[in-house]
C-alpha cells in the first residue's frame, strides 16, 4: 500500500470510529446496553460484512505469565457490539509489579510499554515498595483513594487478636468496606481525575500501557470495566473480565490465609475473603453510585472522567479493530 492509500485508510478508519463512538455515546446517555440501538445508528459507516454482527463471545483471556505477579493480562480479544474486537498488545491490567523477578522484567520488555499507571496509595507503596520495571520505564504514580481499606486490613492483622479481627472484619464489615471504596471510585474526584487521565493516556497513541492497583481487582478492575463499556464492551462480557480476578487470584490468595493461621496471626483468616475476592455486589455499587451521581455511563465518562466525544473517538480508533 502506497502513502496515500495509507492517508486514506487512517482517515476512513479514524471517520469510522468517530460515527461509532457518537452512536456508542447515544446508546450510553440512554441507559441501553451498547447493542442493537447503537449498531444501527453506525450503519451507514460499517461495512456489510460486520452489519448486525455482534461478537460479544469472550476469548480466552490472555495472561501476562508473571512469577511476582499473578493477575497481569491483556485487555484485548473482546468483542464489541457492532461486530469489531478490541486489540491486542495495547492495553494491559495487573497487579503491583513491585516483586518481578528477572525473568519478569525480560517479560514486560517485550511487552513493549510507554507507560505504567500505577493506582496505589503512598501507604501502599511505603509497604510493599515501588513497581520494579524494564530499564528506562519509570511508573507514573496516579494514586487513587481505597477508603482507607488498606489500612484497616493491616490494623487488622496487625492486632493478632481474634476479637479485634472479627469486631473490625466480621459479621458484614468487611463487604460493606468494599461496597464504600466502589462508590468512591465513582464519587471522590481525585479518583475520578486519575481514572479520566489513565483513558486519555491510553487514547493517546503514546503506546502500550499497564494500568495496576495493588491486587489488581478493584481499582485496576473498575478502570478496565469503565474502558471495555466505553470501547463498546457489551456489560455481561466487561462482567467477566472484572470477575476473573477471582480465578487468577485465588491460589495466591489461599496461601496467604493458610500462612496467617500457621504463624497465629489470624484464627480465622476466612475474615479476609470479602477483601481478597471481587464481586458483583461491589460492582454494583459503583454502577449505582454512577447512575444516582451522572445518570448514565456517557454521563459518567463525559462529566466525571472529562473524557469528550473526541477522547471517545480516539479509544475506539486505537483499541478497536
Amino acid at each position: 500500500m502506497n502513502r496515500r492509500s495509507s492517508r486514506t485508510v487512517t482517515r476512513a478508519r479514524a471517520m469510522r470510529a468517530g460515527a461509532v463512538a457518537t452512536a456508542l455515546a447515544a446508546t450510553l446517555a440512554l441507559g441501553l446496553p451498547a447493542t442493537a440501538s447503537a449498531s444501527a445508528s453506525a450503519s451507514a459507516s460499517a461495512p456489510p460484512t460486520t452489519q448486525g454482527i455482534h461478537r460479544q463471545d469472550a476469548p480466552a483471556i490472555r495472561q501476562v505469565v508473571l512469577q511476582g505477579a499473578v493477575n497481569a493480562r491483556d485487555l484485548g480479544g473482546y468483542g464489541t457490539y457492532d461486530g469489531e474486537r478490541v486489540r491486542y498488545g495495547l492495553a494491559y491490567r495487573a497487579d503491583a509489579l513491585n516483586r518481578t523477578t528477572d525473568g519478569d522484567l525480560s517479560t514486560l520488555a517485550r511487552l513493549g510499554l510507554r507507560e505504567v499507571a500505577d493506582f496505589r496509595t503512598p501507604l501502599e507503596l511505603q509497604y510493599d515498595g515501588p513497581d520494579r520495571l524494564p530499564a528506562g520505564l519509570a511508573p507514573t504514580s496516579h494514586p487513587v483513594t481505597d477508603s482507607g481499606l488498606y489500612a484497616r486490613m493491616l490494623a487488622a492483622i496487625g492486632s493478632r487478636d481474634p476479637a479485634t479481627q472479627d469486631a473490625m472484619l466480621g459479621h458484614g464489615r468487611a463487604e460493606a468496606l468494599m461496597r464504600a471504596e466502589y462508590q468512591a471510585f465513582v464519587s471522590d474526584p481525585g479518583a475520578r481525575a486519575e481514572f479520566g487521565t489513565v483513558l486519555k493516556d491510553l487514547a493517546s497513541a503514546r503506546g502500550p500501557l499497564l494500568f495496576h492497583c495493588t491486587s489488581g481487582k478493584d481499582r485496576t478492575g473498575w478502570e478496565s470495566y469503565v474502558l471495555l463499556r466505553a470501547l463498546g464492551v457489551p456489560a455481561a462480557t466487561a462482567q467477566q473480565d472484572y470477575l476473573a480476578s477471582n480465578g487468577f487470584r485465588a491460589a495466591a490468595d489461599a496461601a496467604l490465609r493458610a500462612a496467617l493461621k500457621q504463624s497465629g496471626t489470624m484464627r480465622d483468616p476466612d475474615l479476609l475473603i470479602p477483601l481478597q475476592e471481587v464481586r458483583l455486589d461491589y460492582l454494583d455499587a459503583a454502577l449505582d453510585q454512577l447512575t444516582a451521581l451522572y445518570g448514565d455511563l456517557y454521563g459518567y465518562l463525559t462529566q466525571g472522567l472529562g473524557l469528550d466525544l473526541r477522547d471517545l473517538a480516539a479509544l475506539r480508533a486505537r483499541l478497536v479493530t
